[in-house]
């Protein structure tokens, strides 16, 4: 059974830089992509960043140049560096694990951004 177990939310400062982490266990086939998305309260559910299998990666305008995807393939995890963060980056990150037409979600991670 595949699950899909996101780590490393909680309440930082602003400014603060914690990491998100996310591994997919269960899972014996080779992963294509991996990503990141936040749904913050009353909003849609966004991409934030995703990196597929060749260490390609894409981010929302809104994070470049502040959050880094970068993955382990061999222990089939996806990190998320998140630094300068800012009270709108509040959310629950979930990560999402992609294999052809196949997704698998996590349950998400609560990041709240206050002082």
């Amino acid at each position: 059974q595949v699950q899909v177990v996101e780590s490393g939310g909680g309440l930082v400062q602003p400014g603060g830089s914690p990491r998100l982490s996310c591994e997919a266990l269960g899972i014996i086939s080779s992963i294509d992509a991996m990503g990141w998305y936040r749904q913050a309260p009353g909003k849609q559910r966004e991409l934030v960043a995703t990196i597929n299998g060749g260490g390609s990666t894409n981010y929302a305008d809104s994070v470049k140049g502040r959050f880094t995807i970068s993955r382990d393939n061999a222990k089939n995890t996806v990190y998320l560096q998140m630094n300068s963060l800012k009270p709108e980056d509040t959310a629950v990150y979930y990560c999402n694990v992609r294999r052809g037409l196949l997704i698998n979600w996590g349950q998400g991670t609560q990041v709240t951004v206050s002082s």
